[in-house]
């Protein structure tokens, strides 16, 4: 008897396919470098000495390595102050989305059968995303609320992220309506199935929404410029913004002369933002496993 070859598994890729597979790898490499190399020139600058980084030497690592920078940024409390608002405004704000967008798309993502007026609310919603009052009227309202100047100017107003609503109304319409009915059953009432059933059920749905709303509030800046009363009131990115506009931080500053021989103002805002995004690249790595799936099933009906 003929001995029979061994079956293998691989899949025989044509030429138009092996292209594409390379040109595909090019591009996302191509653009994982364009992300990841200003972080790193970034931080070869707060390492680098005030003579390399003024004669132009630092591009993707340090020269005349020194932390100088680092210590002067630890001595400045304003710097510190305004990473406490920030992260007391994520820790406020990303509570608020999170626990507005499961209440809002819990009841739209029933059927109209049982709740009749779900096609007005929801056409609501939607025309938020695609219209808006202005900068004024918005301003107006927060005056007129006497919010100006409080951490609550800064998370009430994007309460609500439809965007985040959509995802999680379509996650909770593909959980099979069965368990519903079973708890229906033994008594349970609307609110003991959306905590008890519902919430943990959507872990990757809220992981996605917790990381889009994180990012939202980390990286906001302009609501806490127009909004916050004084500079002391900034969240990090709103004084981020202002120290890089500015001509000079180092002038009147009281450090030490070879501290002060050894930093500049380019070092030392470098320093300020490479510090301000280690917060963001602590938290995606926890969420990130949550991420695609989260997507992929919140954006599609079940």
């Amino acid at each position: 008897m003929a001995k029979k070859e061994p079956q293998t598994n691989k899949i025989r890729m044509s030429a138009a396919d092996r292209v594409f597979h390379v040109c595909n790898t090019i591009f996302l490499i191509a653009l994982a470098l364009v992300c990841i190399l200003p972080i790193i020139n970034i931080l070869a600058i707060s390492l680098s000495g005030n003579a390399s980084v003024t004669a132009g030497l630092v591009t993707l690592w340090p020269v005349d390595f020194t932390i100088n920078s680092y210590k002067y940024v630890a001595m400045r409390v304003d710097f510190w102050r305004s990473m406490g608002v920030s992260l007391l405004r994520c820790a406020l704000g990303v509570s608020i989305n999170v626990f507005m967008c499961v209440i809002t798309a819990y009841p739209l993502s029933k059927s109209t059968h049982r709740f009749k007026a779900r096609t007005a609310y929801a056409w609501f919603f939607f025309l938020t995303m695609l219209l808006n009052g202005g900068l004024i009227p918005w301003f107006m309202t927060i005056k007129s609320l006497n919010l100006l100047g409080t951490i609550w100017a800064l998370v009430l107003p994007g309460a609500v992220p439809v965007f985040s609503v959509v995802l999680m109304l379509n996650f909770f319409r593909g959980i099979p309506e069965e368990l519903e009915e079973a708890a229906v059953m033994d008594g349970a009432g609307q609110w003991t199935i959306m905590s008890k059933i519902y919430v943990p059920l959507s872990k990757a749905s809220m992981a996605t929404i917790c990381l889009f709303s994180i990012v939202h509030h980390w990286n906001s800046w302009f609501d806490g410029i127009i909004l916050m009363n004084r500079p002391t009131q900034y969240p990090l990115q709103s004084y981020l913004q202002t120290i890089v506009i500015q001509s000079s931080l180092t002038s009147g500053s009281s450090i030490d002369w070879e501290t002060l021989v050894s930093v500049s103002d380019r070092t030392i805002k470098c320093s300020q933002i490479f510090l301000s995004i280690i917060p963001i690249m602590l938290v995606y790595p926890f969420l990130q496993k949550y991420f695609v799936k989260g997507m992929v099933l919140g954006s599609v009906k079940g």
